[in-house]
């Protein structure tokens, strides 16, 4: 087994199904998972925009907070407002620091009902989240961490609902909302959610059943174009959506002002963790703001490369940068200070040349009408 510092890495349920498709593997969130199939990246990204593909994503971390008042005190920790969704509803919310307002993680809360609501966070991140929320919750409120009991498939693509019909799963309600299913005796969770910008499922499956449920979604996916695919094609579907990702694009130092992420905080909930500190930020202006840029030459940009005015004032460092298989260009996002006009074209130091960005609006990629 792979380690990191010494440390092994966990495996998903679904390990020896992705050694026998001859997956490459990489260590996320102290995780070992399918980075790529022989398949390859580029085929596994245009699967997704074009047909459908499926992902292992087992790593995220599985919260229940559960108990008189559960959803209550989800609501008065996390950023956005709970209290605007119903049962069978899913939100995209933050954990921030009630301190500093800085992002802990970004997480979907699902509202089962006031006593239960399952929060999905990244695997990184999984047991800080549940570290906060436990040495809060009010008595009677438990956080209960299925982080390893339990498996996540996603479906993604132009042809997911075909693929769910194919095996008599519930297809086609409303985005970010989900529904429960029967599947080989063990309830199944699936949820209209996604991270590629398609239109989409996430199905939550307990580990025993994990392995069947992916061996009957390739199969009823094969006729549709379905190709597994690695978190490497989820890296460059995400980043050409503008999702930032933890660790990155968004960490303990980055405000949710700075990551254009204001659209996710409740700002007339009466509290949540960094309340009085974000709405100061936000009166005032946050400092510096996430930004696409692409690329006008043939430099593709990475996490860390330096970012300039043009000719050469330093600015900041590319925090999520790949190529982008649909514009077949270099496409990065930067948390670039707010004093930079936002039609400025920003140098990026690439290797030994500094090749020139148009700053953009996110997304890079508009599936809009694909993913209603």
């Amino acid at each position: 087994m792979a380690e990191v510092s010494g440390t092994p890495l966990l495996q998903s349920p679904l390990h020896d199904r992705h050694v026998a498709l001859g997956a490459k593997f990489a260590e996320f969130g102290g995780w070992s998972m399918p980075l790529e199939y022989p398949s390859g990246v580029v085929k596994e990204h245009t699967a997704v925009r074009e047909a459908v593909g499926i992902f292992d994503v087992s790593h995220l971390g599985k919260l229940m907070v559960t108990g008189p008042g559960a959803a209550g005190y989800v609501n008065a920790t996390l950023s956005n407002d709970l209290g605007k969704i119903r049962h069978g509803k899913a939100q995209y919310t933050l954990c921030c620091d009630a301190e500093t307002g800085g992002i802990v993680d970004d997480l979907i809360a699902y509202f089962e009902d006031d006593e239960h609501v399952l929060l999905v966070p990244n695997a990184a991140n999984s047991a800080e989240v549940a570290r906060r929320l436990t040495a809060g919750a009010p008595e009677g409120v438990r956080v209960l961490d299925h982080h390893r009991q339990y498996a996540v498939l996603a479906v993604q693509g132009t042809n997911s609902d075909e693929v769910l019909d194919a095996v008599g799963f519930p297809s086609g309600h409303e985005y970010m909302s989900f529904a429960e299913v029967e599947f080989e005796d063990s309830g199944v969770v699936v949820c209209r959610t996604g991270y590629t910008g398609e239109r989409g499922y996430e199905l939550i499956a307990r580990n025993e059943v994990a392995g069947s449920l992916w061996d009957r979604l390739l199969e009823a996916g094969t006729p549709f174009g379905m190709l597994p695919c690695g978190l490497g094609a989820r890296d460059t579907l995400r980043t050409e959506m503008g999702y930032p990702l933890h660790g990155q694009d968004i960490t303990l130092d980055v405000t949710p002002n700075q990551a254009g992420l204001g659209w996710a905080v409740g700002w007339k909930k009466d509290a949540f963790w960094g309340r009085d500190v974000l709405l100061k930020e936000k009166e005032s202006g946050p400092q510096r703001r996430l930004r696409g840029l692409l690329a006008l030459e043939r430099g593709i940009p990475r996490p860390g490369m330096l970012v300039s005015l043009v000719p050469d004032v330093p600015l900041c460092e590319i925090t999520s940068g790949t190529y982008s298989p649909t514009l077949r260009k270099g496409i990065g996002m930067a948390l670039v200070p707010t004093f930079v006009d936002p039609e400025a074209e920003l140098g990026v130091q690439i290797r030994t040349r500094r090749e020139i960005f148009a700053s953009t609006k996110l997304p890079f990629v508009d599936t809009s009408v694909r993913e209603s």
